[in-house]
């Protein structure tokens, strides 16, 4: 298991190979960035991005968090950490592309299909409940479909629909509905399957994901 020792010891292998050999590329990273693509990915520490896309750094300007979701845009309520991303990626670096990426064995979703955290004991915050309630409506056509069990396809459904909801929420940002009308700006929908290592994409008018 990775720990703090651990970062540090990776830390020090970069900086002498990965860092020393690529030295032109981070002073160049070093006076600003030029993203073309915003990847949107959920937190879960196995599905990293980076990895999955083999990118160098600098290529990807990466948002993640728990079942890779967007929230609708909204100008009242709390702090907007992932609409200050999105408005930053989209308005300031001027990304061609935004990739939402779910994928498989994901607890968010699995969460929202269970409602497992909609009764957060007192003190805990009920965080995970109110962001994940984002899936609401998803989760009522995953169980018209599939009913109420766990099934491994009813979750697969589930984090299929995670996915399309991001999408929908990006287009109630005035700043993307517009430069995608324009041709300016394109969405993408995908998501990765763990345990064989392989990638769906989103094929919209369908509905459907087919391997890439």
């Amino acid at each position: 298991m990775t720990d703090f020792a651990d970062l540090i010891s990776g830390y020090q292998r970069f900086r002498k190979s990965g860092w020393s050999n690529q030295r032109e590329r981070w002073a160049e990273l070093a006076e600003g960035q030029a993203p073309r693509i915003m990847v949107i990915a959920c937190s879960d520490s196995r599905v990293d991005p980076s990895t999955i896309f083999d990118a160098s750094p600098g290529e990807m300007f990466v948002v993640r968090n728990v079942a890779n979701l967007v929230p609708p845009f909204e100008l009242g309520g709390g702090r907007h950490g992932v609409s200050a991303a999105l408005e930053f990626a989209v308005t300031q670096l001027e990304v061609s592309e935004i990739l939402v990426m779910g994928h498989g064995a994901c607890g968010g979703c699995s969460a929202a299909l269970s409602q497992n955290f909609k009764n957060a004991k007192p003190g805990e915050g009920g965080f995970i409940s109110r962001w994940i309630d984002m899936l609401d409506d998803a989760r009522a056509k995953v169980v018209d479909e599939y009913g109420t069990d766990q099934s491994p396809a009813a979750i697969r459904a589930m984090e299929h629909e995670a996915v399309k909801v991001s999408l929908a929420n990006l287009r109630t940002f005035a700043c993307i509905r517009e430069r995608e009308a324009t041709g300016q700006l394109a969405l993408h929908g995908a998501w990765f399957a763990i345990d064989g290592g392989e990638l769906f994409v989103l094929d919209e008018a369908k509905g459907t994901f087919q391997i890439a």
